[in-house]
């Protein structure tokens, strides 16, 4: 029998643990493993990769799931946004995805700001704007 020593294909596998794990409300152990997984993959890769970035989204919806507003803001405002907006671009569908997650991070904390439902109103609509202009407006994304 083989087993892989692929970091990559390890990496994989255990988002996908995580995401079962996760499915069957096992939480705790999917924002361990969570964790884990973004934490290799910024020490390996790097934050712009979009595996990466990829990873990071999945921990910022485990956050938000803890309510942990402060986390999830930072990782998905300060840390994923703007390393995928250098790396993928700003119209690419992984940038619009983080950018609506800021946008409920910001309006789903209880102590929300005004200021943080301003820029959650003006992320929602750039997010539109670009979903509709890239993918059309048929598209069940921009409807």
């Amino acid at each position: 029998r083989h087993w892989s020593h692929d970091e990559e294909a390890i990496l994989n596998a255990q988002s996908n643990v995580a995401g079962c794990l996760t499915g069957l409300k096992r939480y705790d152990e999917a924002l361990r493993l969570q964790r884990e997984v973004y934490a290799r993959r910024v020490a390996r890769d790097g934050i712009s990769y979009k595996e990466t970035i990829g990873s990071g989204n999945n921990l910022a919806a485990s956050l938000r799931f803890f309510q942990l507003w402060d986390e999830a803001k930072f990782l998905l405002r300060d840390q994923l946004l703007p390393a995928a907006r250098r790396s993928l671009g700003f119209d690419h569908h992984l940038t619009l995805m983080l950018a609506r997650n800021v946008a409920v991070v910001l309006v789903d904390n209880p102590e929300r700001t005004c200021g943080d439902l301003c820029e959650a109103a003006n992320i929602i609509r750039d997010v539109a704007q670009r979903r509709r202009r890239v993918f059309g407006p048929a598209h069940p994304e921009t409807v």
